[in-house]
């Protein structure tokens, strides 16, 4: 019986499409796992489980110590910002007065010379002089067009007459961003958030971890739930209970607290695994097959 010559032929001088595929070129695609899904209850910056739990307008929860060190760390940087660029305008203002004044000395020098025939003296720190000392309009190499443009030729080729070129440092905002939303945050707009625990006598038998619930129609909060804060008191219930009871009766059910609408802050959560969840919940990989990647001299053994 003749073999198949397409699927055996490997003595090609390029990769075919299905050793290509055997030995995992181009992009793979694998499905994240629970392990790789951030569960409600953890720490946006620490992805531990929350110690403290504070939470912004947007509903991304953190810990106390790291929200705060994180929003000082970045209020170093922008003082340090600030002051670089305070740096910056300090020496652009020295140098343009300085500009300033050599131009009129050099303008007061060339009218002197022209009245009274005396030789110009430069103040300029850039200007080289002779070697020999000759220096003015009776030295030729000075006042030579090869000496000028020696002496302001931006040659990248060499070392002394290479351009510099100035970092400028642009005025930083003065404003702390949260780091999970990237929109403006302020300290004083965190509240504390409190979970319900779980403290039934069957709970105290079946797991060690620490579960929650919502106080109101107690049922476990997972991330197939969408959670409602209020940022009055920091309680946390489901979305049908406060839709149902908070929107319209406008007081917290645990501490009786008045609320308004603008007060309930959607909780974020990491997903749930499923397509439906709204997450990109996909990893892709590009893999290179070529020189350097060590799989361009291996070849797929073939199916006998």
């Amino acid at each position: 019986m003749p073999q198949r010559h397409s699927k055996n032929n490997n003595d090609l001088a390029f990769f075919t499409y299905d050793e290509k595929r055997k030995l995992g070129y181009g992009t793979q695609k694998e499905r994240l796992g629970k392990d790789s899904i951030k569960p409600f209850d953890a720490c946006s910056l620490c992805l531990k489980s929350l110690i403290d739990p504070m939470s912004c307008q947007k509903g991304h929860l953190f810990c106390k110590e790291c929200i705060l060190q994180c929003l000082l760390s970045q209020k170093k940087d922008i003082q340090r910002k600030l002051a670089a660029h305070a740096a910056q305008q300090k020496q652009e203002k020295e140098e343009e007065e300085e500009k300033l004044m050599l131009q009129k000395a050099k303008e007061l020098d060339a009218f002197d010379q022209q009245n009274h025939g005396a030789v110009p003296q430069y103040s300029d720190k850039t200007y080289s002089h002779d070697k020999n000392g000759f220096h003015g309009a009776n030295s030729v190499k000075v006042t030579s067009y090869e000496e000028e443009a020696l002496r302001t030729m931006k040659a990248f080729w060499l070392p002394s007459a290479t351009p510099e070129a100035s970092v400028k440092v642009d005025a930083p905002s003065t404003s702390t961003i949260c780091p999970e939303g990237k929109e403006k945050l302020k300290l004083k707009t965190l509240f504390p958030v409190q979970f319900t625990e779980d403290t039934s006598e069957q709970k105290k038998f079946k797991a060690l971890d620490k579960t929650y619930i919502c106080p109101s129609c107690k049922v476990t909060l997972t991330n197939t739930m969408s959670l409602v804060a209020l940022s009055t008191c920091g309680h946390v219930f489901c979305k049908k209970c406060a839709d149902r009871f908070m929107a319209v009766d406008k007081v917290c059910l645990v501490c009786n607290k008045a609320c308004k609408e603008r007060n309930l802050v959607n909780l974020e959560k990491g997903g749930t695994g499923f397509a439906g969840h709204g997450d990109h919940l996909e990893a892709t990989d590009f893999k290179h097959l070529g020189s350097g990647s060590g799989l361009g001299l291996v070849r797929p053994a073939m199916k006998t």
